[in-house]
């Protein structure tokens, strides 16, 4: 007798979490207005119920134990489309819809720029003790142009592109005895960054 019982509840549980599962799928699809809670309420008070009790029989025990996975599986699906439901400002049938629509082809990049072409053709900016700050912007846009390339925004500003140049050209000039120091901007390793070599004024 007590085996029929057992075997009544587990089947009442499975139905349970049925009939759960078809009101959780109509009220996501737009048919109900409001979220099964009390069902809900209801079969987690039954689980509950079902789990304190002892079950000896391992056939028994293991058919209890593949209803609760299904229903902790159902119950990560619900709270998950509950989310999306109230995640941003578009209603839930919009952004099904967005979501289901055929994505548009990526815009195509944007043009390239004159001055991108010139500087390839010359990557080295000279730089002369009485250089202005010409020189250092010429840099400077060459260091933006390669950041954003590697998906970066610049992580120095121009004064400060002014002072390392400045403590560069010092160094070199003193080490190679030279007035002029040409500068380029090299990418290595993933790393943006600034190489100097000495120049000979040449008559």
């Amino acid at each position: 007798m007590a085996r029929i019982q057992r075997d009544e509840e587990l089947e009442k549980l499975e139905e349970d979490i049925r009939i759960l599962k078809n009101k959780y799928d109509q009220f996501f699809s737009g048919i109900s207005k409001w979220p099964p809670s009390t069902d809900r309420r209801n079969v987690e008070i039954y689980i509950y119920e079902l789990s304190k009790k002892k079950i000896r029989d391992n056939a028994r025990r293991f058919r209890l134990s593949t209803l609760l996975s299904r229903y902790n599986q159902y119950r990560e699906m619900w709270g998950r489309k509950m989310r999306e439901r109230e995640e941003g400002p578009l209603d839930f049938r919009r952004r099904q819809a967005a979501i289901n629509a055929a994505p548009e082809p990526p815009p195509p990049p944007p043009a390239a720029a004159p001055r991108v072409t010139s500087a390839k053709a010359d990557p080295y900016v000279k730089l002369t003790r009485g250089s202005n700050g010409e020189e250092v912007k010429r840099l400077y846009e060459q260091i933006e142009r390669e950041q954003l390339k590697l998906g970066k925004l610049p992580t120095v500003t121009m004064e400060q592109l002014s002072q390392m140049v400045q403590k560069q050209s010092d160094m070199v000039r003193s080490k190679y005895q030279v007035d002029a120091v040409a500068f380029r901007v090299d990418v290595v390793d993933g790393k943006v960054k600034l190489k100097a070599k000495p120049l000979q004024d040449r008559e």
